[in-house]
């Protein structure tokens, strides 16, 4: 009782939820150290550069790899002509201003070249021989695209190399998420950011096909896990009310700002491989991590390495300044040695019926706000308006989205914010079908980008939440990786308006509906203590999910049952 009088309210009442092992015994700590003291704050801005890499290993594809949509045969004969009046002369369709970009006529440039008349337009046609020619209008410099001619019978080869990044991310969830749990979490953050930025140089040198898909999937490998594993890491040094804000403030400023940048960086640079220099090289600043970013307490618990953990414990009390009493530490100490921490992995968490189903429909949730977010992004040239501009505009909800999940969480809960604005971001999109092409259907698509936004990032801090700490990097990966698989069909989404304009809308509003629904039965985690075992994990499932009859109270869930009713009576 003695150290319960120096406690803040705060921390007792954490104290009185937290009976359950190492876990609550870890929470304690914590909230004698400080929920969100000086080093806790320092690694949240440890966050930024890592949020920047997020954002530029996602989208700098669709930069370096754009496809300027003016181009059309390029004729050598004709090549000393100024840009338009090659067009005229050799496009077929010219004229009126819907040319064809894959062939031109099979004729006698030399008589052409005498009148300066484009030939009769019935005269044969045959494809490209001699590659295109590109006016670098809409996209104001080379592309990888451009250079090697990837358009027309070769147009499929963007969305493959895009496709084989996202299989690069699946491979690399595998790899790094078995590592941050076998190895730790500093160890996979290297590892990823390392492989990411080898990746993206490799990429400069590329002069084909292949060779470029072979580093973009490297790079891939690096996708999520490069800020994702400090993500995990920092969540777990911070205290339940600071979780929420930290988790989406650090995507909303961090993974916003790279997003609102980028374009404008790849505009600035106006060449592809200079925007990859200034996007990959910076990633060689993790080799600094070991130096600042301590390995996570909660994994080295469940390594049975306790004395590393109250190392890097104190290590928080000394720059905080603050104190743990010495009572406290040694139950601590005591509770971790004696605890039997199992070796938990993927495998037992889904032989567990709870916790598979609960994994299975997060899974489902996870994939459609992957395929909604990229699809919309993708679109971005697809409005009629500036691809730059509309990108920037779609990227700016990022911001104040978040801002508002971080906001909103704690008061509405996981489940209402991951559902109900994908839902609404279902219906903007459908109505969206039924508007002109132009500056309102790019107004409903933005409008649909903030809404699942908000499911997405809602959905991120969920699963973080759910998996017990055994599985956590491990069960985040997997959970990331089915977000890759959705989003490898994302390109050739957006590729069906050529069967028919509205189809990638009418997809994609379909997934948005059907993935609100199928969240709504998942368990709520607002305020809750993150699972340390199978067990907790267990719990927390029958305990706040709809899935489950919730267990009748007994010596094992009176508590759990009892502080459900206090805390939340309406779940």
């Amino acid at each position: 009782m003695a150290s319960m009088d120096i406690l803040n309210e705060d921390a007792k009442e954490q104290l009185n939820k937290n009976q359950n092992g190492d876990a609550d015994a870890l929470e304690n700590i914590l909230s004698h150290v400080g929920d969100m003291g000086r080093y806790q704050k320092l690694l949240f801005l440890a966050m930024m550069p890592f949020g920047l890499f997020f954002a530029y290993i996602y989208f700098v594809q669709m930069f370096i790899a754009a496809t300027p949509q003016r181009h059309w045969c390029r004729v050598p004969e004709l090549q000393h002509l100024d840009m338009e009046l090659r067009r005229n002369l050799s496009a077929p369709g010219a004229v009126t201003g819907d040319w064809d970009r894959c062939s031109t006529y099979k004729t006698n440039w030399t008589r052409v070249l005498e009148t300066l008349t484009p030939p009769d337009p019935g005269t044969p046609t045959v494809p490209c021989e001699n590659g295109w020619d590109f006016e670098l209008t809409d996209i104001p410099y080379h592309t990888v695209v451009s250079e090697r001619g990837w358009v027309c019978e070769k147009s499929g080869y963007a969305p493959t190399a895009q496709a084989i990044f996202f299989a690069g991310s699946f491979v690399g969830g595998l790899l790094f998420g078995w590592i941050a749990d076998n190895f730790g979490r500093v160890p996979a953050l290297i590892g990823s950011n390392l492989v990411g930025s080898i990746g993206g140089i490799a990429t400069i040198f590329t002069s084909g096909l292949w060779d470029f898909i072979a580093c973009r999937f490297l790079v891939g490998m690096s996708f999520d896990n490069a800020f994702m594993m400090i993500y995990i890491l920092v969540l777990e040094y911070v205290g339940p009310r600071h979780r929420t804000w930290v988790a989406n403030m650090s995507i909303a400023l961090y993974f916003g700002t790279g997003c609102l940048t980028l374009p404008w960086l790849a505009l600035w640079m106006g060449d592809w491989r200079k925007l990859l220099w200034l996007t990959s090289l910076p990633m060689l600043i993790v080799l600094f991590v070991p130096f600042v970013v301590p390995e996570s307490a909660r994994w080295l618990l469940t390594r049975g390495r306790v004395n590393k953990a109250v190392e890097i414990l104190k290590t928080f009390e000394r720059v905080n300044g603050t104190k743990i009493p010495d009572d406290v530490m040694d139950d601590f100490v005591v509770s971790a040695r004696q605890t039997k921490q199992e070796r938990e992995s993927l495998i037992i968490l889904f032989k567990n019926g709870p916790l598979r189903i609960t994994m299975i429909l997060m899974v489902v949730v996870y994939m459609v706000c992957a395929v909604i977010f990229d699809g919309l992004v993708r679109l971005s040239d697809a409005f009629g308006l500036d691809f730059f501009i509309t990108f920037t505009f779609t990227s700016a909800t990022e911001i104040p989205s978040v801002t508002f999940v971080a906001l909103l969480l704690d008061r509405w809960g996981r489940r209402v914010l991951t559902c109900g604005p994908m839902g609404i971001s279902g219906l903007l999109i459908l109505i969206a079908i039924f508007v002109p092409k132009g500056i309102a259907q790019a107004a409903l698509a933005v409008m649909a980008r903030f809404f699942i936004n908000m499911s997405y990032n809602a959905a991120v801090q969920w699963v973080t939440e759910l998996l017990p700490t055994g599985v956590r990097a491990s069960g985040s990966s997997v959970l990331h990786m089915s977000g890759y698989v959705a989003i490898v069909l994302s390109p050739f989404i957006v590729y069906s308006e050529r069967v028919w304009t509205l189809l990638p809308l009418v997809i994609l509003s379909v997934i948005a509906l059907a993935g609100s629904g199928v969240g709504i039965v998942l368990p709520e985690t607002m305020g809750r203590s993150m699972p340390q075992t199978m067990a907790d994990g267990e719990r927390l499932v029958r305990d706040y999910s709809l899935c489950w009859k919730p267990k009748s109270e007994s010596s094992e869930t009176g508590q759990w049952k009892n502080e459900k009713e206090k805390t939340h009576p309406l779940v």
